[in-house]
């Protein structure tokens, strides 16, 4: 079978410069950016600081994560020559997202909710527990991610938009979906689905920011695990639990350490603070940008503040100099006023940053006259998206000098010719 490297995807230039650092920590020559983490001491106690002593820190040994991630990049540096601190940066970045369980401000409603003691419900309606709705090797992403081995998905339950138009309804719009996971599960099912050999560990939902807390803590416990007893408990929500996966420790060794790329596939309405604790945690980015105006956000998804806050999120990841993979799902009726501002945006501020141009929209939930969730005021949005509102998307991106044809058209089920 064809590897994972040898894809003819990575000899392109745009492709290949833009998910470097993703591509040779998903082949195991470069150590995630957790393992990292792991050798910067913190001086302090973290469950005994005050809360703005945390960021403090956090800010200090951000600053020398990026001196040690940059020397390890340009191979001054080796891993091995680090020893694991106890307490570490990570340390610091768990006990920081528990801080803001207690104020949730994980997103940019910030609620400021205690999502602890269960009593009062911010929009993503959870507490401090987290659902898994399932995880397998989802086949069906953008090539460099899916690759050969599949992308090692986890969807989490519920989520702080409300797209009426929303394909994973199901789990987005119903919190109790799914199996409670505690952070050793989900950390046990990242371990698990990259011994099978998938590419990545791919956060998603839903809307993986509303459970912060679980995933850096998850993160945090990340090894070589032999527990046969946790396990079953967790296969439960394995959707592709009927295969008969392998799992070899050899798709995730880096100097004898457990290693995976970390991937954020968000929508990006999230907080300042939790886009911080992310940035040396998260190897490769896979963020939503779906409306080019405030008015269409609060139409279709109830979200205000929506565009000036996921293009500052966009640009901010951009100018730290992540790995990233802009979505943008081209929908009926709107190529005008969100499809055409969105790359504009992107083709402005975001210079060289691969793009998938999506046609796979079709009417969900409230937009679907089958559903019985269907409102007729998203009638002009029951429909497929016509091949020429697909067409002059793509013209469009093309015209913007955007690259976006490697990781749209093998997926697209439309021509191209203009």
């Amino acid at each position: 079978m064809l590897s994972f490297a040898s894809l003819k995807v990575w000899e392109k230039p745009e492709i290949k410069r833009n998910l470097w650092w993703y591509y040779e920590v998903a082949n195991n020559r470069k150590p995630a950016k957790y393992l990292i983490c792991r050798r910067i001491p913190a001086e302090i106690n973290p469950t005994k600081a005050e809360e703005n002593t945390l960021w403090d820190m956090h800010e200090k040994l951000s600053k020398e994560f990026q001196g040690l991630f940059n020397k390890i990049a340009e191979d001054k540096l080796s891993l091995k020559e680090l020893p694991i601190a106890k307490p570490n940066f990570l340390d610091i970045k768990v006990e920081l997202a528990k801080r803001m369980l207690k104020h949730c401000n994980f997103c940019r409603w910030n609620c400021r909710v205690d999502r602890t003691l269960g009593t009062k419900h911010g929009t993503c309606q959870l507490e401090s527990e987290s659902r898994v709705s399932s995880y397998f090797h989802h086949r069906g992403e953008e090539l460099p991610i899916r690759g050969t081995g599949g992308s090692g998905t986890i969807f989490f339950t519920s989520c702080n938009m409300r797209c009426a138009f929303c394909q994973n309804g199901d789990i987005s719009h119903d919190k109790y979906n799914g199996v409670i996971f505690t952070p050793y599960m989900v950390a046990l099912a990242m371990w698990q689905l990259r011994l099978e050999g998938c590419h990545n560990i791919n956060l998603v939902g839903g809307e993986p920011t509303i459970h912060l807390h679980t995933i850096v803590e998850a993160i945090s416990l990340l090894r070589f695990f032999d527990d046969r007893k946790t396990l079953p408990q967790i296969m439960i929500a394995k959707a592709d639990g009927f295969l008969p996966y392998r799992m070899n420790k050899g798709n995730a060794l880096y100097h004898d350490e457990f290693n995976t790329p970390i991937l954020w596939n968000s929508n990006m309405f999230m907080s300042r603070e939790t886009l911080t604790i992310l940035r040396e945690i998260v190897d490769i980015w896979l963020p939503d940008f779906k409306f080019g105006n405030n008015k269409c956000a609060v139409r279709l998804s109830r979200t205000p503040w929506y565009f000036e806050t996921v293009s500052d999120n966009h640009r901010t990841i951009y100018e730290w100099g992540e790995n990233i993979v802009i979505r943008h799902l081209v929908m009926p009726n709107h190529v005008e006023c969100c499809t055409k501002p969105v790359l504009r945006w992107i083709a402005e501020n975001m210079p060289g940053v691969p793009v998938n141009v999506m046609d796979q929209y079709h009417p969900d939930c409230a937009c679907n006259p089958n559903d019985p969730n269907y409102d007729p005021r998203y009638s002009d949005m029951a429909r497929y998206p016509t091949r020429d509102e697909v067409l002059e998307a793509y013209r469009y991106a093309q015209e913007l000098g955007i690259p976006f044809e490697e990781i749209t058209f093998e997926r697209s089920v439309y021509g191209y010719n203009v």
